[in-house]
């Protein structure tokens, strides 16, 4: 059996974009790599800010690469990431199951992070599916239309057919199916909100209200407690995929929100 690559230098593929002095890595969700962010990149404030776009492990240049394929390894992979772009404090974005890599890279270095923007995030402690939409999201592995289904269900039924498959198209070619289906237990079953619940660092959660998945309500009841200064934006005519769906309010609230941090030091755990 041939072994699968190492991470060259042990630091995720990532693309730059900007030179502002607020330095942000942004994490990419289950069902893509980090082009999931392309459609915001040309509108984003890119003398403000820096931001770092990277591939978690099994996505994108990290297809092939090894691993456990864990929130916590991804946390690990975004500190690597993060020191050896020589940033030594920083801001973060997750999408999804990206929220909860940025929550967990948190936990591991509260000093590090300035501020952190969950778009849709799955929360710290997990989220439990029920058998059907179990069976649902574990064979969307091997099953294409398992993922459109998902696609389709979290935007409300109302995107078109044409972008449905075109996001199932990215999400196949982009992803490992074994990382892709490790990655699965990973967030939905690890519960480690106990680490970063009373932390103090800025915390914005966006969520879309075609969303019935990761709602407002969900937010409310999770990330809105466990952040003492945290915010939440519902966007109205947007589902999971904010970035697709309602790109231009993405950039708006999550710029707004982000330049308000001074970088005067408050985020701490």
């Amino acid at each position: 059996m041939t072994a699968l690559p190492v991470l060259p230098h042990g630091v995720l593929p990532h693309a730059l974009h900007g030179d502002g002095p607020h330095k942000v890595i942004a994490v990419h969700g289950w069902l893509a790599d980090r082009s999931a962010y392309d459609p915001v990149v040309r509108d984003l404030d890119l003398g403000s800010f820096q931001y770092a776009v990277a591939d978690l492990r099994g996505y994108g240049e990290a297809r092939d690469v090894a691993g456990s394929y864990t929130t916590a390894e991804g946390a690990a992979d975004v500190l690597a990431l993060a020191d050896r772009l020589g940033w030594e404090r920083f801001s973060l974005i997750g999408h999804s199951m990206g929220g909860s890599v940025i929550q967990r890279t948190l936990a591991a270095a509260p000093q590090r992070v300035r501020s952190i923007v969950g778009v849709s995030p799955v929360p710290a402690s997990g989220l439990s599916l029920p058998p059907e939409q179990w069976e649902l999201f574990a064979g969307a592995a091997r099953i294409p239309g398992n993922r459109r289904a998902i696609l389709d269900i979290t935007t409300g039924g109302r995107r078109p057919a044409a972008w449905l498959e075109r996001m199932v198209r990215r999400s196949v070619e982009c992803s490992d199916a074994k990382a892709f289906r490790a990655w699965l237990d990973s967030w939905t079953g690890e519960d480690f909100h106990d680490r970063i619940d009373g932390s103090r660092v800025r915390a914005l959660t966006v969520v879309g209200a075609l969303d019935p998945a990761l709602s407002a309500d969900l937010q409310r009841a999770t990330w809105m407690r466990w952040f003492p200064r945290a915010e939440l934006v519902e966007l109205p005519s947007c589902g999971h995929y904010a970035m697709d769906e309602a790109p231009l309010d993405l950039i708006r609230v999550m710029e707004d929100f982000l330049r308000a941090d001074a970088g005067d030091g408050e985020a701490k755990a």
